[in-house]
């Protein structure tokens, strides 16, 4: 199984920032999701995901969003993402994910 995503993580003050290029889809969401469970469960005060190179996601890289979303919750961290593609935000939009998730404006 490979993985379509590259992933650079990075502490910004009390935040851990993740920086996500490639897709994150049915074949690559188990990976993704295995990689950034731990962090949000690992005490992180707050995760943010940067979007900027992220140019695909589907139903299940939505779904590991919702999952992170949980664990986020059950920790008190904060979650948030931000520079999504106009084509990934519409995706959170139609499916009402932008509703419970915390995504910045002014996306790429």
């Amino acid at each position: 199984m490979q993985n379509d995503f590259v992933l650079e993580i990075s502490r910004q003050f009390d935040e851990t920032v993740i920086q996500i290029s490639g897709e994150i889809d049915i074949f690559s969401a188990p990976a993704f999701k295995e990689k950034v469970g731990g962090i949000i469960e690992s005490g992180a005060a707050a995760v943010v995901f940067d979007c900027q190179g992220l140019e695909y996601i589907d139903s299940t890289g939505l779904g590991v969003f919702v999952s992170f979303l949980k664990k986020a919750n059950q920790n008190d961290c904060a979650l948030r993402l931000k520079n999504l593609k106009s084509s990934v935000l519409k995706l959170f939009v139609i499916t009402g994910l932008d509703r419970i998730l915390d995504i910045e404006e002014g996306g790429v």
